[in-house]
């Protein structure tokens, strides 16, 4: 393998760690897929329905804002610096979330819902929620816009990765899951982690854009 042709691994790794630093949080999305995951319903449409949605937004934001930053190398620095200031802030709010307890909860109910009531809600729980576009769309995508245009390719693909991965763990691995997750213990670590490496991927989009420019 050719220095050149191994370009790809640190821009796909770069885009697999930035979705799923920002795709793990408590929140109504992942509640929902582990729920329908300890019932066993329908979780394979809900697990492709999240990651294809995902996967929309990303290329969405990385191909619009590739187009838009392809002539204004200023404003391109600029939302480096932005993405590295956002990316630092995320890292010292999962670090101080590390030091509190909490836990995902996943209420299985009664009803059970038909396949396209569940598509709906995840729909809903999905695109509905407006910092997925400030995650997925502005801020992946500016990122990912950065790269050199033959390796966007591998970003997207790292990042869509991120979202299957764990939409497929939280779904089918739900009933392993469900106790692990209600334990605050296993959200400060994962927050912990989380944390550091949005910590490093800041320095290192700060020092691309320091360098770059």
């Amino acid at each position: 393998m050719t220095a050149g042709s191994a370009l790809f691994i640190p821009v796909f790794m770069q885009g697999l760690a930035l979705s799923f630093g920002l795709i793990v949080a408590i929140g109504a999305q992942n509640a929902f897929v582990l729920r329908q995951g300890l019932r066993r319903e329908h979780v394979g449409a809900i697990v492709l329905f999240c990651a294809v949605a995902d996967a929309v937004l990303v290329a969405a934001g990385v191909m619009g804002m590739a187009q838009a930053l392809g002539e204004r190398p200023g404003l391109a620095r600029a939302l480096a610096l932005a993405g590295a200031a956002f990316l630092a802030y995320y890292a010292a709010l999962a670090l101080r979330r590390a030091r509190q307890p909490q836990q995902l909860r996943a209420t299985q109910g009664d009803a059970r819902l038909g396949q396209g009531t569940a598509i709906a809600q995840a729909a809903a729980f999905t695109l509905l929620n407006p910092h997925v576009y400030l995650d997925t769309v502005l801020l992946v995508g500016s990122i990912g816009a950065q790269q050199p245009a033959g390796l966007r390719a591998w970003f997207i693909a790292g990042a869509s990765t991120a979202s299957l991965g764990w939409f497929a763990l939280l779904g089918y691995g739900a009933r392993w899951l469900a106790p692990v997750f209600a334990r605050p213990r296993a959200w400060q670590v994962l927050d912990s982690l989380i944390g550091l490496t949005m910590a490093v991927l800041a320095a290192l989009l700060l020092r691309q854009a320091i360098a770059g420019y």
